[in-house]
């Protein structure tokens, strides 16, 4: 495997862990538990899918970055500079998510609050956003 294909693998991930997360966490929300059950039966812990969004966050823009060193010719330092907007709406949303899992239980009304959050709907339209301009440039090339 090349580096632009290790990349847009790695890249993959970490879109996929923030967005499988997020849809989890959609889910979770509208369960209405007061507060997080430990143990059997329950399905899958809330904060094995926080874990996966805190490491997609972690390299998600450092992942877009080097794929637009490599995909981007023309207007390279236009996508560059919205990075560092994605970089930002990442932070401040690890730093939400961090406060969540710090919490001895999460409940469903704390998830649906961090699910409104604009830090992770920003991050979310920047994935989005710059994913689907990498996508158009491939598509006319």
């Amino acid at each position: 495997m090349d580096m632009s294909e290790e990349n847009k693998t790695k890249l993959r991930s970490s879109i996929d862990a923030i967005e499988t997360g997020y849809e989890f966490l959609l889910a979770y929300a509208a369960q209405g538990r007061d507060f997080e059950e430990s143990g059997g039966g329950g399905g899958p812990s809330v904060r094995i899918y926080l874990g996966d969004m805190k490491n997609g966050l972690k390299t998600v823009a450092d992942d877009f970055e080097l794929e637009i060193k490599i995909k981007v010719e023309t207007g390279n330092q236009l996508f560059l500079n919205y990075i560092k907007v994605m970089r930002a709406d990442a932070e401040k949303s690890l730093q939400a998510i961090d406060m969540v899992l710090a919490l001895p239980s999460i409940g469903s009304q704390v998830i649906d609050n961090l699910n409104a959050s604009i830090h992770i709907r920003a991050l979310l339209t920047d994935i989005f956003l710059v994913d689907e301009a990498l996508s158009s440039l491939s598509r006319k090339q």
